[in-house]
């Protein structure tokens, strides 16, 4: 009996230990957030004496912070839908042909997306220039969607096969044509796996940085990432602000995943346990 519940005290202990190292920055950065600049330059840190949400009014009236929200918002939306769209189009066909090398090709894909950004940041950063994209959502938009399109591809690819192919078949039997049996019949049916998909997608262009700080240069493009980095002056450091700002576009996120949890975890796992 002893045994047992040093084992579960020993099991608690490991759980709020690894909650600690990963809830830690999100805490302390919450807590700079509402900590006047007369105390974060204090040593030893402590917690703040006067909390305070000057921080939170400065970053709505001192900087452009709408604006690299809504570019943000733009291009993560942007990259969501056109991965989905390609994503499911490609990967329904990949799911009903059969070929060799099949497993091949789509390992092929996923390994695209491995590549290190920064061993291809300089040839595309050449691309978007000679198309006359810099400084435009449309860069961060078409790089974003070609990194993530392999993830796309190889989730949906298990969703479609997992799907009955006698149901596509019944519904041209029906009179639809294989565009509408696509889209009223298989795409509904795999709505779990699009869900994962649209989270993940978003969340990588939501918070990708090289990218985003080669490609634009104003304020007209800049995102997120990018704008928080800027917020040092020449002769200051807003830590306050910087803090205050990473919990502003923070939040969505952590409510969005732990909203679609599930179905973070289904798209993930699709195909795990096939025979």
């Amino acid at each position: 009996m002893m045994k047992r519940s040093l084992k579960q005290a020993g099991f608690f202990l490991l759980l709020f230990a690894t909650a600690l190292f990963f809830l830690g920055p999100v805490v302390w950065q919450a807590i700079t957030s509402v900590t006047p600049d007369s105390e974060l330059i204090t040593l030893p840190p402590i917690l703040p004496q006067h909390p305070t949400l000057e921080h939170y009014r400065s970053i709505f009236t001192g900087h452009p912070f709408f604006r690299i929200i809504l570019n943000s918002l733009a291009v993560a939306g942007m990259t969501t839908f056109f991965s989905l769209a390609f994503g499911a189009l490609a990967a329904f066909a990949l799911a009903r042909l059969h070929f060799k090398g099949k497993g091949l090709l789509l390992g092929m894909a996923l390994g695209v997306s491995m590549f290190p950004p920064v061993a291809i940041v300089s040839p595309l950063y050449l691309i978007v220039r000679a198309l006359g994209l810099r400084d435009t959502w449309w860069a961060l938009v078409l790089t974003h969607t070609a990194f993530s399109l392999p993830l796309s591809l190889w989730i949906l690819t298990r969703f479609f096969e997992e799907i009955p192919a006698e149901l596509y078949r019944a519904a041209q039997i029906d009179g639809c044509t294989p565009l509408q049996a696509f889209t009223k019949v298989l795409l509904p049916l795999a709505a779990p796996g699009l869900s994962a998909v649209a989270i993940l997608v978003f969340l990588f262009s939501w918070g990708e940085f090289l990218f985003a700080l080669t490609f634009t240069t104003t304020e007209a493009s800049r995102t997120i990432p990018v704008g928080i980095a800027l917020f040092p002056g020449l002769h200051e450091i807003p830590y306050g602000d910087m803090a205050a700002a990473s919990i502003v576009v923070t939040l969505p996120v952590i409510l969005l995943v732990l909203f679609f949890q599930r179905r973070i975890v289904e798209g993930l796992t699709a195909g795990a346990v096939k025979g």
